[in-house]
């Protein structure tokens, strides 16, 4: 992060951005003053950094103490306590407590949370998700419930274990599926609860409904519906760490399956989410097109970070990028898109017809499979 200087504050007030320190709030030049909406809340402590920071009115930054964004889009209703972060996507109402640690690639949806000291990066929560404290869920994605008061929820104390110390650079094709976008964008599934003080070797799927004990290290999947405590294993062994590890077949299929998940989720936006919000009769609560645009962007960072860490994995170099993995993204079934324009996401998404909701369904999980098809062809 490069600071430029700041703009002057005389110029922040005259934008409306509420300021009650002027003196102690610095927005770098590099921040374009256009893409700070008027209403926006800037506290004590607050830095801004970068040409793609948006901050849109009603947000606030800095509530719990000095607070910076880099490159990142905060929509209307959005929070961040303190902390730092860059490269992220906050929808509306979206919220970051204390001392968070964000990095790129980070989307959170309508009304999901983080509490205090929590580190993410390439971690995606769709609508209602939270997160508890002092919890390390990097390489993560989150779906499940159907409200704000039926929601997943992931414990305090929780770490998604992405990396192994194997080979030359070490192991990262580790991302995990707690629910699926397929479905879970819908919000019509069973809650996951993640039991805190314990932790998820990735790659693992956790399915809808699922509820897994507190103080426990999960090693395989867990199934939809199930109440898991998993026992303790010790291990005492020899371990060359520069050798290369044996190539699971297992583990390759949960990173097919994982980008197939994210690629289905860039298409809910392009094809749905942004087609409704340039609709002319769209929701004034909806989200700006300005934040679904970066989405897109987080999107396909992610899926660039798991082209590369599986081609990586695999023992060869990334033969696929992301533009020939989605090249034939498919447009929504007839009449998804068109049904009630006029209301927000959420409200919408829960007046979809049961025939409305296994159409969509349908198409997202045919390009999820060819997305995960087209990139085994090319490992």
């Amino acid at each position: 992060m490069k600071l430029t200087g700041p703009h002057d504050p005389a110029a922040l007030r005259e934008r409306g951005l509420e300021l009650p320190d002027p003196a102690s709030v610095y927005v770098d030049r590099t921040v374009r003053l256009e893409r700070l909406e008027p209403g926006a809340a800037l506290y004590p402590g607050a830095r801004l950094v970068g040409a793609k920071t948006y901050v849109a009115a009603g947000a606030v930054v800095g509530s719990e103490g000095p607070a910076t964004l880099v490159d990142s889009v905060l929509d209307a209703g959005c929070e961040v306590g303190s902390g730092y972060v860059a490269g992220s996507v906050l929808l509306p109402r979206a919220k970051l407590g204390g001392s968070t640690h964000v990095r790129p690639a980070t989307l959170l949806e309508e009304e999901a949370s983080v509490a205090h000291a929590v580190g993410l990066k390439h971690t995606i929560l769709l609508s209602y998700v939270t997160l508890g404290s002092i919890i390390n869920a990097c390489d993560l994605l989150v779906a499940g419930g159907r409200s704000r008061d039926e929601h997943s929820e992931v414990g305090s104390g929780f770490i998604h274990f992405n990396f192994t110390p194997a080979g030359v650079r070490g192991d990262k094709a580790t991302p995990s599926l707690v629910g699926d976008v397929v479905q879970g964008v819908f919000l019509r599934e069973e809650r996951i609860f993640v039991g805190g003080l314990s932790g998820l070797v990735g790659p693992r799927s956790v399915g809808y409904g699922a509820v897994t004990a507190a103080g426990q290290i999960l090693r395989s999947d867990v199934a939809a519906g199930r109440l898991v405590h998993a026992g303790v294993r010790q291990v005492d062994t020899s371990y060359d760490r520069a050798s290369r590890p044996t190539r699971s077949e297992a583990k390759v299929e949960a990173n097919l399956r994982y980008v197939g998940q994210l690629a289905a989720l860039r298409a809910w936006y392009r094809q749905v989410r942004q087609v409704r919000r340039a609709h002319p009769d769209s929701a004034a609560g909806e989200a700006r097109p300005e934040t679904l645009e970066a989405a897109v962007d987080v999107f396909d960072a992610g899926l660039q970070e798991r082209l590369k860490r599986l081609a990586d994995y695999c023992g060869g170099r990334q033969t696929i990028d992301v533009a020939a993995l989605v090249a034939d993204e498919s447009v929504a079934p007839a009449g998804l898109v068109e049904h009630e324009p006029g209301l927000p996401h959420l409200a919408w998404v829960r007046t979809l017809s049961a025939e409305q909701l296994a159409a969509g369904s349908a198409w997202l999980a045919a390009i999820a499979d060819a997305a995960a098809r087209r990139l085994r062809r090319a490992l």
